[in-house]
């Protein structure tokens, strides 16, 4: 006997945002045709460097941004590079870890923004974590790897957690308990470790992404809190 699907059924766990998957899979795809290459699989000798050749075509360099609004010349192959760098890590380990974050927030995220709000809050948090590192760090710095998309969609997160204490008159600083989190360790690590001066981007992006939110997240508290008890 076939049961009857109950129309009012929802799964206990949200399945994965298809636009989610698109992201994931594409990272994964070139983190994947960097290490067929490193171990001799695929390509010839020369694939041991492509990683390295990939973040000096697709990364970005405060000197070339520079260079281009000092000119007012903006050269596709140097704009690209404000949306190609978070698709190129510098390990497989920080690719793990970004796809590992990128998978649960995105999962949390994209379970109330849309699959088009989503990829505004990624993006563009890229993109504004990009221009403000460009300008903020050193110019022999480079800016490559997905955190900072990832740090737009905490971003989004906390937006989500904001309006929700917000509504529960809870306190509302409890929503940035995870980007505080993550600022911590990273000064942690910086106190022992040279972590570079990407954190500055990453703050940018979660700005930029909790900014976002208001803009392209669905209208109302109340509608929002009603998506969020169907979970």
């Amino acid at each position: 006997m076939t049961p009857v699907s109950d129309p009012n059924h929802q799964p206990i766990v949200n399945p994965m945002p298809p636009v989610v998957i698109a992201l994931f899979l594409f990272i994964a795809g070139i983190e994947a045709y960097f290490v067929l290459g490193t171990v001799g699989l695929i390509g010839d000798p020369s694939a041991i460097g492509w990683r390295l050749n990939a973040i000096q075509e697709y990364g970005l360099s405060p000197n070339v941004i520079h260079w281009m609004v000092d000119n007012n010349i903006y050269p596709i192959e140097h704009v690209k590079r404000l949306l190609t760098f978070s698709f190129v890590n510098g390990s497989t380990i920080s690719a793990a870890v970004a796809i590992a974050l990128l998978l649960a927030l995105g999962r949390m995220v994209g379970s109330i923004f849309s699959a088009v709000s989503l990829l505004v809050v990624y993006f563009g948090a890229a993109v504004g974590g990009a221009v403000v590192f460009a300008y903020a760090a050193p110019q022999n710095e480079w800016l490559f790897g997905s955190y900072v998309g990832v740090y737009g969609l905490i971003g989004a997160y906390s937006y989500i957690n904001w309006l929700v204490l917000r509504a529960e008159h809870a306190p509302q600083y409890r929503a940035f308990s995870l980007i505080a989190m993550l600022m911590g360790v990273q000064l942690l690590f910086g106190m022992f470790f040279s972590v570079g001066y990407t954190w500055i981007a990453d703050l940018a992006a979660f700005a930029v992404g909790f900014v976002l939110s208001f803009l392209v997240a669905p209208g109302g508290i109340m509608r929002l809190l009603r998506a969020l008890r169907r979970d």
